[in-house]
């Protein structure tokens, strides 16, 4: 099932889509978003890129490196930011 933050869809798909390994750059971030402001604390604002590192067992959390720091997002949260891929995994 495909996560939406607070109704909203957007084409370019969400932060919580993403598999593990996969890099992206962030397009935007919904207005209805209650973590805005804390998101552009810790720098995930449009234009940023940011890497997709793990996946909580139980699909609570995900943990995504920004600039040079990783940390954890709830996946509400994560379906909140709007995301372009840049590349399909850093495994390949």
């Amino acid at each position: 099932m495909k996560q939406q933050c607070c109704g909203c869809a957007d084409a370019r798909g969400s932060l919580a889509e993403l598999p593990v390994g996969t890099k992206a750059t962030i397009v935007g971030i919904s207005p209805q978003s209650r973590g805005r402001k804390k998101f552009a604390d810790v720098g995930i604002v449009p234009g940023t890129e940011l890497l997709i590192e793990a996946h909580a067992p139980f699909g609570g959390l995900i943990r995504v490196k920004v600039m040079e720091t990783s940390m954890a997002l709830h996946k509400d949260d994560a379906a909140c930011i709007m995301i372009k891929k840049t590349e399909t995994s850093v495994n390949e």
